[in-house]
Formats: structure tokens, C-alpha cells, sequence
């Protein structure tokens, strides 16, 4: 398979799914995309995480214990098809919102569909 770089652009989030669909993973179904958002006290991820679900967001919080500064975890778990567009704009609007509470986001992750 030849890689198609309007699909998977040379970016993190282009090659992280690249890599699912090399493994097998149909792309073409939505699912459960979990992405961490950290900070640097437990109010101000409550703060956030209050801010999501006023926005309708399914979300889950707890202590973190990758980051000494940022002890804080807040994930957002939204439904979609795992599209570099998708997953990078949703990204984007995270990481500009979380910035008002002192966050940053962290990363994303979510299980495989065949």
C-alpha cells in the first residue's frame, strides 16, 4: 500500500494513522477518539472539564502522573471517524479552549475496528 499524503499528511497525526491503517484498522468507522488534555491544578482541569460538558462533551478527569507540572488529566471523548481532518481540528479546538485554563493537550489514542 502506497501512502496517500492528502489522507496521511507527514505530520504526528498523519503518520499515527498511516500506522493504523497499515495494522488493519478500517478508517471508515467512527469510534470513541480519546484525547488527553493536562493542567497544571485540579480546579483549573475541573474548570475545563465543566466547559466541555456545558458543551455536550462526554469527559473523564483524573490525577496525572506523566507531567510533575501539569498533574492533571482531563479526557474528552468524542465520536467520530478518525480522519487526519477530524482528529486534527478537534485537536485544535481543544488546545485553544484548554490554553484559557492553563492546559495543553496530550495526546490522542482509541481501539482498532476491523
Amino acid at each position: 500500500m502506497t501512502r496517500n499524503f492528502e489522507q496521511f499528511p507527514d505530520d504526528e497525526n498523519g503518520d499515527v494513522l498511516w500506522k493504523m491503517a497499515q495494522d488493519g484498522d478500517d478508517l471508515s468507522k467512527p469510534r470513541e477518539i480519546n484525547y488527553s488534555v493536562i493542567f497544571p491544578s485540579e480546579d483549573a482541569a475541573l474548570g475545563f472539564a465543566v466547559h466541555l460538558l456545558r458543551n455536550g462533551q462526554k469527559v473523564s478527569f483524573a490525577p496525572y502522573e506523566g507531567n510533575d507540572d501539569l498533574p492533571w488529566q482531563v479526557e474528552a471523548h468524542p465520536l467520530m471517524l478518525p480522519s487526519h481532518e477530524n482528529i486534527s481540528a478537534y485537536e485544535s479546538l481543544l488546545g485553544e479552549d484548554a490554553g484559557q485554563f492553563g492546559g495543553r493537550n496530550d495526546g490522542w489514542g482509541c481501539f482498532a475496528q476491523g
